[in-house]
């Protein structure tokens, strides 16, 4: 009985030393597609989700519970040929906040440059450092964005091994016709993206996503006052990056993903903590100014 016991601590350790590192949701739609049999879609989701969620990313040992939780959508909107596919790719990564039920968006994002070729039961090859098809660097672009913007979250600059594979990526896929990769195609894209993560010049953003994150909000479940204290510094950091540069790539992404969520954190402020928050968040992001008037409307 004792040798059985113990049989089994052993397998439930190797289970939780091998899990891997994501949770993450794929879906593969094409509404606009017609005369295409859809087992196609179905074998290249189910394949996907394998690629992502079956797959060793990083060398991190991690538990089931600790699994980064997130979705991936790929919405086809061209079938020129039998084997290539047109559309965008919807990402989003979530992060647990402490002592809640409550997971705080890291990213939301639609990649509309994305085409790929596909055979349907095809392998879906991938190496590190060698570009063997766009569907798979893409997805694995954004999987290392995904562990490093997390490792960000958790600890000051703890995304940058990850940060860095993504820019490995981005390197290898630079002889490629296709697109997203190429830093004259656009300034918001997947070049720019590793690109802003990687630069020194932006590392108070990173520690911004830190602070923000660690130090603000899995602190409010204990000290709501302290946590929204940790995370009003946070803005004025990105006042700091907005100021040096106003277009950057990744504070738009963070804005993008964050802005409910701090218009919900500063509703429930001081009246001064509000106008200062309000002010800030008005310079960074004027597109949506009119938006920040909701935390002004709860004094």
């Amino acid at each position: 009985m004792t040798r059985l016991v113990l049989l089994l601590i052993l397998l439930l350790q190797v289970v939780a030393g091998t899990a891997q590192e994501f949770n993450v949701q794929v879906q593969v739609i094409a509404p606009q597609i017609q005369g295409t049999d859809r087992r196609v879609f179905e074998t290249l989701q189910k394949s996907l989700y394998e690629f992502v969620n079956d797959r060793k990313w990083s060398p991190y040992i991690v538990r089931p519970e600790e699994r980064i939780e997130g979705s991936i959508l790929i919405t086809i909107s061209e079938h020129p040929a039998s084997d290539q596919f047109r559309g965008k790719i919807n990402v989003i990564l979530q992060r647990p906040v402490y002592k809640t039920t409550y997971n705080s968006s890291l990213l939301n994002y639609a990649d509309n440059d994305f085409r790929f070729n596909y055979v349907e039961s095809q392998p879906l090859d991938y190496s590190d450092n060698n570009y063997t098809s766009n569907i798979t660097s893409v997805i694995a672009f954004y999987l290392n964005v995904f562990l490093g913007m997390d490792g960000d979250s958790f600890s000051s600059m703890g995304g940058t091994f990850f940060f860095q594979k993504a820019q490995d990526i981005v390197n290898a896929a630079q002889s490629s016709s296709d697109p997203g990769w190429k830093a004259f195609e656009s300034q918001r894209n997947r070049y720019w993206m590793a690109e802003n993560y990687l630069n020194p010049s932006y590392s108070v953003f990173r520690e911004a996503i830190y602070k923000y994150h660690r130090l603000g909000l899995d602190v409010m479940a204990d000290q709501i006052d302290q946590g929204r204290s940790a995370i009003s510094e946070s803005l004025d950091d990105l006042r700091r990056v907005y100021r040096e540069r106003p277009g950057l790539f990744v504070l738009q992404l963070f804005l993008g993903a964050k802005r409910d969520e701090i218009i919900n954190i500063f509703s429930k402020a001081s009246p001064a903590d509000q106008t200062k928050a309000v002010n800030i968040l008005r310079e960074i992001d004027p597109a949506n100014a009119n938006k920040y008037q909701q935390i002004l409307q709860n004094k």
